[in-house]
């Protein structure tokens, strides 16, 4: 589970947020909202770790995560509105590495397999650098598929991406919560998971 306690963020002299408190349990979503500037992003990064807040405490599985440290990291999955992805790197070659930073050993035949559903069959080995921005962001979200991480934080997934793509990105956002998964994330675009409570979070 996930735990925020009177959670506090600041950009520069001007805070973005304060007293945020919020639980997410096994097999729940939840959509962060809010105004461009309300502070979205920053707070999705600071559930990751990866910028400390000014006041409060995030809490994975009853533990502090600065705690936690590698062990929480193992266990949390965060995809950016940025795809994070090299250019002169094939698609195959971008998803191993991510992958292994990740400290999951992915072989080729089950990356291929991941690209592929994905919707990337036949691009498999080409740079990232020739492919469309949709294409590019679907390399990216293939690390939804090889990833056992069992916090997903999520923004802007569906970025540059068709109808299609919409759709399985929603398909598997409801098999990982069906494995008791956890979903944070942001959207401009509708998402909605069949059979799924939707959990809100504004900020202001």
């Amino acid at each position: 589970m996930l735990e925020v306690s009177n959670l506090a963020c600041s950009r520069g002299d001007h805070r973005l947020f304060s007293g945020l408190s919020f639980a997410l349990h096994p097999g729940q979503i939840m959509q962060v909202q809010g105004e461009n500037g309300s502070g979205k992003t920053s707070l999705l990064r600071t559930l990751c770790g990866f910028l400390m807040p000014d006041e409060g405490v995030i809490a994975w599985r009853g533990e502090n995560i600065r705690d936690l440290d590698e062990e929480y990291y193992a266990e949390m999955l965060y995809l950016g509105h940025l795809n994070a992805i090299k250019d002169e790197l094939s698609a195959l070659e971008n998803l191993r590495i991510s992958a292994g930073l990740a400290g999951v050993e992915l072989d080729e035949k089950a990356a291929i397999a991941a690209l592929r559903r994905i919707g990337l069959r036949g691009r498999e080995r080409l740079p990232t650098k020739v492919l469309s921005q949709g294409q590019r962001r679907r390399v990216a979200l293939a690390r939804l598929l090889v990833s056992d991480a069992k916090l997903w934080v999520l923004d802007e997934p569906l970025t540059a991406l068709d109808v299609g793509a919409v759709a399985l990105i929603q398909e598997l956002i409801a098999e990982h919560l069906a494995r008791q998964g956890m979903v944070i994330f942001t959207t401009h675009q509708p998402l909605q998971v069949a059979g799924v409570e939707m959990h809100g979070l504004s900020l202001s």
